[in-house]
């Protein structure tokens, strides 16, 4: 599989590390892309890749590339997603796979008329302790799941886009999507109300909020994201037989608890440095990729489109319960 990396930043550097991690049979680094060619060929540099642009649309072009890793700001996710589908690439884009529900359903009819690979990069659901959980779950072991509580609070008020609506600020986008993924994994089915309440900054982006989720049966979900301070960062699945803990960070986690049984899966052992926490995860979620394009997959069975149209829809409710609009909400796609 010949990666294309689309951007040269922090994010992109860890995936890369993650790929050096798989069967070098398997897994290549074909070219990589940036707005500035110079920051393009030192990262090229740095992990030996053959080929370095200085514009997305030569990426694009590039014969040698058969999938693309887009890990760029959140507005330029659907229009690079779009360019790369258009060029006959498939696509792994980073979560938020685009900034609205209009544009991801654009990005998924897109990728399915071209008959083409395309997920958007939610990391978690690929990680053994995520495997383990789900089987817990399909078994019923833990009986009724009735409550589940999920938390992502991480002070990151001094990253530079956190506050700029124009580059896809807020919390949501970035860390509020993964208790929002967690919630649908545990229970797969549209809540029947969302409760979203939080606080806004001076920008109009939001800061953090608490999201309650309703569903039939007497069932409920209490999730919550903050971008200012620390908390335990965990998730807990409440049944009438037991319980599961996914111990922090639950979005990447190595360890879980089912009642008093803890299970532990380490990651996989590597001397390269990381920018985020438990980055050496994303060499499973990039072996799914492979996995699903060689079997002629368009979406990938533990994480289709479906899903993530779900939770574009959860969060296109809860930041209009929470007053946050972007201008891209307003532009009418063709």
């Amino acid at each position: 599989m010949r990666w294309g990396i689309c951007g040269a930043g922090l994010i992109s550097h860890d995936f890369c590390n993650a790929l050096q991690l798989l069967n070098r049979d398997d897994h290549q680094i074909a070219a990589v892309a940036a707005r500035d060619l110079d920051r393009a060929s030192k990262f090229a540099n740095e992990f030996k890749i053959p080929k370095a642009f200085g514009s997305y649309e030569d990426l694009a072009k590039e014969s040698t590339v058969d999938v693309v890793y887009i890990g760029v700001i959140h507005p330029e996710h659907c229009r690079l997603s779009l360019l790369m589908l258009n060029n006959g690439k498939h696509v792994l884009c980073e979560k938020p796979a685009t900034m609205n529900l209009k544009q991801l359903k654009k990005v998924v009819k897109t990728a399915q008329e071209k008959k083409l690979f395309f997920m958007e990069g939610l990391w978690s659901r690929f990680f053994p302790a995520y495997d383990k959980v789900r089987s817990e779950l399909d078994s019923q072991s833990l009986g009724e799941v009735h409550y589940v509580q999920a938390e992502f609070c991480q002070p990151i008020i001094d990253l530079p886009r956190l506050h700029r609506p124009e580059l896809g600020g807020g919390g949501l986008l970035d860390i509020g999507i993964y208790v929002l993924q967690f919630a649908l994994m545990v229970i797969k089915e549209k809540p029947e109300n969302i409760l979203a309440s939080g606080f806004l900054h001076e920008s109009g982006v939001d800061l953090c909020a608490s999201i309650i989720l309703k569903y039939q049966g007497k069932r409920m979900m209490h999730l919550m994201y903050h971008t200012g301070i620390k908390a335990k960062n965990n998730a807990v699945i409440y049944g009438t037989k037991g319980m599961i803990e996914v111990d922090s960070p639950f979005w990447a986690p190595t360890k879980i608890r089912k009642n008093d049984e803890e299970m532990e899966f380490p990651l996989p052992s590597t001397d390269a440095k990381f920018n985020f926490v438990n980055s050496a995860g994303f060499s499973y979620e990039a072996e799914c990729v492979r996995k699903c394009i060689e079997n002629g997959n368009l979406e990938c069975p533990l994480f289709p489109h479906s899903e993530s149209i779900a939770i574009m829809s959860m969060m296109d409710e809860i930041r209009q319960q929470l007053g946050v609009k972007y201008d891209v909400d307003d532009i009418e796609l063709e």
